[in-house]
């Protein structure tokens, strides 16, 4: 993992590969709109008061995530200065946003991979703004290479194996306080949540063939030993006794059976309980109803929604916040075999209710429905699925919006604009009546599918079917940005991305506050 300083050094005196600086675009058009951000003024100096010009003569333009490299004048003590765009200058009396903040550095960071340090001279009039940097640069930093690197057997004698580069090293925030208890506390925040979201990145990134329902328990477990965190595990047996019919029917058709995992982090003085269920299809093939080729290849990341709770509930006991969180992972592989559930099979739930199986493919809501009945056993104060669920909402929002659906209006709003606060983009959705008559079935107490249209409210309706009655539950559908195939931007990898982790986090703190919504 890459380590976070705070520095007391000034830009002029830091010793590092880099120094990270920002700019912006001005109000104008004509050449000299380039602005230097708050930060700077240390390099600027450096440069005689032309380090705009010089970057506008190697066309910089300040534009959001563009990345300028440069040598660095003798009076500094890096090689390198490394400019980042910030987007527009903001209006009078405003402060760079967080989020621009986040993926200037997240930018920088990526850029800078195979540095052993650099420092980060961005605006940082807050101690916020010092975490939003923070996050920024440890996502931005994030490099999966646990499967790289490896020796070539028939390389020349003596040559070094290729490999990726290392991601950077260290990051030390410049213009922060070190020994001020805000802006400790925002590196401390800072480093605890991104390290648990890169966490579920390398979960989301391993190959099928080493992350199961059985090898993601074991992770899960050894989390718990090493943060306090309860952890039991149902296996196969347990969850035949317990009449786990959704899971055990998803995963019945693979060689690797199906594992509920409950995680409990608790607090002597919660006043409040928050519980969290995540969707860990650990590999979708479709199961009978087999996904048409071309469709296959990602799947591996059909388990982002229990990554992400899972990585919420250990960063909320690293946190120590004072709210009991509950995470709940329903983890199965479904595969096609002599053994798998058919279409037109009937699969009898947890909660009793009985599922007419009319596609095999639309499994997670199978398995968060065994799970969200037995959270719903517990009583929490509220429950918040996170799921790959539908392609119908990628088609509704895109490849960078989850949608939020929840059976009570101010609830939904509160996460929607956490989201928002936090930097991951969100929809409300939602729950229309008159389509949960497509899901009546003259075999069962209902079909697991419904009508095409509207896809993905169909399944936030079927899962509102199994949450108990007066608990405020919301369903965070994360098929789009859970898993980035493009090129990297800001601080998003390509691969998985650790989507609403950083939401169920915060949703954790206001419950912890009693501000629940």
């Amino acid at each position: 993992m890459t380590a976070l300083t705070l520095s007391t050094a000034g830009a002029a005196t830091l010793r590092a590969d880099a120094l990270v600086v920002g700019v912006a675009k001005g109000a104008g058009s004509k050449s000299g709109d380039l602005v230097v951000a708050p930060g700077a003024e240390a390099v600027d100096k450096a440069f005689d008061g032309k380090l705009a010009t010089v970057l506008e003569t190697l066309g910089a333009s300040g534009a959001e995530g563009e990345v300028t490299k440069l040598p660095a004048p003798s009076g500094l003590k890096v090689p390198v200065v490394l400019a980042v765009g910030l987007g527009p200058v903001p209006k009078k009396d405003d402060a760079y946003g967080a989020e621009a903040l986040r993926r200037a550095a997240g930018s920088a960071a990526r850029a800078l991979a195979g540095s052993k340090k650099a420092g980060f001279a961005l605006p940082t009039e807050s101690a916020e703004d010092a975490e939003a940097i923070a996050e920024g640069a440890l996502l931005g930093a994030y490099a999966f290479t646990a499967y790289q690197g490896g020796e070539n057997k028939v390389a020349p004698k003596g040559a070094k194996p290729s490999g990726p580069k290392l991601p950077l090293a260290e990051v030390a925030l410049l213009g922060t306080k070190p020994r001020d208890k805000a802006f400790k506390a925002a590196a401390e925040r800072a480093l605890a949540v991104t390290e648990e979201i890169n966490r579920a990145r390398d979960l989301i990134n391993t190959p099928p063939n080493d992350l199961y329902p059985e090898s993601f328990a074991a992770v899960a477990a050894a989390a718990g030993k090493e943060h306090g965190i309860k952890v039991q595990v149902l296996d196969e047996k347990a969850l035949v006794k317990g009449g786990f019919g959704g899971l055990l029917g998803v995963g019945q058709g693979s060689a690797h059976g199906p594992r509920l995992v409950r995680l409990a982090y608790t607090h002597p003085k919660a006043e409040k309980t928050l519980a969290l269920v995540g969707k860990g299809i650990t590999y979708d093939s479709g199961g009978i109803s087999l996904k048409p080729a071309g469709h296959n290849e990602t799947m591996k990341c059909d388990m982002s929604g229990a990554a992400a709770v899972f990585a919420a509930v250990v960063a909320a006991a690293r946190l120590g916040l004072r709210v009991n969180v509950t995470g709940w992972l329903a983890l199965a592989e479904n595969m096609p075999s002599g053994n798998a559930t058919r279409p037109g099979d009937v699969l009898r739930m947890y909660s009793g209710k009985t599922v007419e199986v009319l596609n095999t493919d639309a499994e997670g809501r199978l398995v968060l429905a065994d799970a969200l009945t037995r959270a719903s056993e517990e009583q929490p104060d509220a429950i918040v699925d996170v799921a790959t669920l539908t392609g119908a909402m990628v088609l509704a929002l895109g490849n960078r919006t989850f949608g939020v659906m929840a059976n009570d209006d101010a609830f939904r709003t509160s996460i929607h604009e956490i989201a928002e606060e936090v930097g991951e983009a969100s929809w409300p959705m939602p729950l229309p009546a008159d389509l949960r008559k497509g899901m009546d079935s003259p075999t069962a107490d209902i079909a697991n599918m419904g009508e095409r249209m509207g896809g993905g409210l169909v399944a936030g309706l079927f899962l509102q079917e199994f949450v108990g009655e007066g608990i405020a539950w919301a369903h965070l559908d994360i098929a789009g940005p859970a898993f980035h195939e493009g090129a990297p931007y800001g601080y998003t990898p390509k691969g998985g991305t650790g989507s609403a982790v950083r939401t169920l986090v915060k949703l954790a703190e206001r419950t912890a506050a009693g501000d629940l919504g």
